[in-house]
């Protein structure tokens, strides 16, 4: 990620903005929803390697004069699944991006929980979006 921060900051002009947008490393939570109420079911087990590594790349980037982080907002991101299959896509598609232990657990909790009541699968996790500028 260091060499994508610098080619960003060689075709930047300066004063350009650089957005970082991507999953904080925290655990996703999946859980039911009716209407405003969400309650949870069970948290993801997620490792965290690479987020971490991406992390250290904008730090080393900031610290070497490139970039100055201008603003970082966190905010939660809910996915909003109809049923159990939809869930196995996201939990599936997720795996494909980071290392993810099997979750055949959370799936099962979850379609308990719905065996109560028509409601909505939500997945919830943490966004990060820093506005970067370049500096130089």
């Amino acid at each position: 990620m260091v060499d994508a921060l610098s080619e960003a900051h060689r075709v930047l002009r300066r004063n350009g903005m650089l957005v970082d947008l991507r999953p904080a490393a925290k655990h996703r939570r999946v859980g039911l929803q009716e209407g405003r109420h969400w309650r949870q079911i069970g948290v993801m087990r997620e490792t965290f390697e690479e987020d971490w590594a991406a992390d250290r790349a904008v730090a080393s980037i900031v610290r070497g004069g490139l970039f100055r982080i201008e603003r970082k907002d966190p905010f939660v991101l809910d996915r909003v699944m109809d049923t159990v299959d939809d869930l196995r896509e996201w939990i599936s598609e997720f795996g494909k991006r980071r290392a993810l232990a099997s979750h055949a657990w959370l799936i099962r909790r979850v379609e308990r929980a719905l065996e109560s009541g028509e409601r909505k699968i939500v997945g919830r996790g943490p966004v990060v979006l820093q506005q970067m500028r370049r500096l130089g």
